[in-house]
C-alpha cells in the first residue's frame, strides 16, 4: 500500500510514555471493566469495542476484570526509531484520509463532519469511556468522540492473527472513524433508543452484531473513494484486509478460545458477515449500501 500518497492529519495525540492512574468510575456507578466480553484478552480490541458500547452490550453478562497499571509505576518513554516514527506517520496518514472521505460524503447529505481526535497511548489510557488498557485494543468513545490505539497492536494482530500489511492496518483505524460515522448520522443515537425499547443488543442478529457489521463496510465505503483519489492499494492489499476482517469473526474466535460458537451471545457477527459487508462497502462506496439496521439477511 502506497500510503505516502494522503495528507497527514493533525488530529493525532500523542499520550505514549505518560503515566496513568488506575481505573475510573464511570457515571459514579463503581469502577469500569475492560477487557471486553472477551473469549481473549484481545477480543476486546479485535471486534473494535468501546468501553461505553461493551457496557450497553453485555446486559445480563458478568464483566472480566481487566488490570490497570500502578499509577506509581510510570509508562515506558515512547520509541523513537524509526518504525515508530513510521507507524505515527501511518495513522496521521489513514486519518487524514478518512478526514476527507467522510466530510465529502456527509457533506452531500447535509451532515458537516467533526473530525475525531485519535489518541496513541501505551500500557493503559483515560478515556470519556473510562480505562482501557492495551489489552482492551483499539476503541472509539462515543463519550469524548475519540479514537484510542497503542500501536503496539499492529504487532499482536500480526502475532495472534496472521493479519499483518498496511491496508489490514488501515482497516483497523477505518472501522473505529466508523462509529464515529454513526455517531456524525445518529445512527448511534438510534440504536441505543432501539435497545431502549426492548430491542437485543445480543445475538446473531442484535443490535451490536448489526451495529459492528456497519462499521466494516463504512470501512469499506472509505477504502473505494481513497482508492480512486490516490490509486494506493497494490496486490494482496486486499486481501490482507480481507483476512483481518475474517480473523475477528464471533464463531472463529469462540471455536478457536472454547471450541464451539455461541451465537446468541454474538457481538460483532461471523467471520464470512464482516467480510461480506466490508466487501459491500469497498465495491460500492456507497453509505446507503450500509444499512445494516434494515437489513434482512445480515
Amino acid at each position: 500500500m502506497k500510503w505516502d500518497k494522503g495528507r497527514r492529519s493533525n488530529n493525532v495525540e500523542d499520550r505514549r510514555g505518560t503515566s496513568t492512574g488506575g481505573r475510573r468510575s464511570l457515571g459514579g456507578k463503581g469502577t469500569l471493566s475492560l477487557g471486553g466480553i472477551a473469549i481473549i484478552v484481545l477480543v476486546g480490541w479485535l471486534m473494535g469495542e468501546s468501553p461505553m458500547q461493551i457496557l450497553n452490550q453485555i446486559i445480563g453478562q458478568s464483566e472480566m476484570s481487566a488490570q490497570s497499571p500502578q499509577s506509581s509505576q510510570p509508562s515506558a518513554p515512547p520509541r523513537d526509531d524509526e518504525h515508530s516514527r513510521e507507524q505515527v506517520d501511518f495513522v496521521k496518514t489513514i486519518l487524514g484520509d478518512t478526514e476527507d472521505t467522510w466530510k465529502q460524503l456527509l457533506q452531500q447529505r447535509g451532515v458537516q463532519y467533526t473530525d475525531p481526535k485519535l489518541v496513541l497511548f501505551s500500557g493503559g489510557v483515560n478515556s470519556g469511556c473510562g480505562f482501557a488498557s492495551t489489552a482492551t485494543g483499539p476503541f472509539y468513545c462515543p463519550a469524548d468522540r475519540q479514537v484510542y490505539l497503542d500501536l503496539s497492536f499492529f504487532d499482536e494482530m500480526k502475532q495472534q492473527f496472521s493479519a499483518s500489511g498496511d491496508f489490514a492496518n488501515a482497516y483497523v483505524i477505518a472501522h473505529e472513524i466508523g462509529h464515529h460515522v454513526q455517531n456524525e448520522l445518529g445512527i448511534s443515537r438510534k440504536i441505543q433508543q432501539l435497545a431502549q425499547q426492548g430491542e437485543p443488543m445480543k445475538g446473531a442478529t442484535g443490535l451490536s452484531v448489526r451495529q459492528e457489521l456497519q462499521a466494516d463496510c463504512f470501512a469499506g465505503v472509505w477504502a473505494n473513494h481513497a482508492q480512486q483519489r490516490h490509486h494506493w492499494l497494490e496486490d494482496g492489499d486486499v486481501e490482507s484486509a480481507l483476512n483481518a476482517a475474517n480473523a475477528i469473526g464471533d464463531d472463529r474466535l469462540q471455536q478457536q478460545a472454547q471450541g464451539r460458537a455461541v451465537p446468541d451471545s454474538f457481538t460483532h457477527g461471523t467471520s464470512q458477515q464482516r467480510v461480506n459487508w466490508f466487501t459491500r462497502g469497498l465495491k460500492s462506496g456507497d453509505i446507503d449500501q450500509c444499512d445494516t439496521l434494515s437489513a434482512q439477511t445480515l
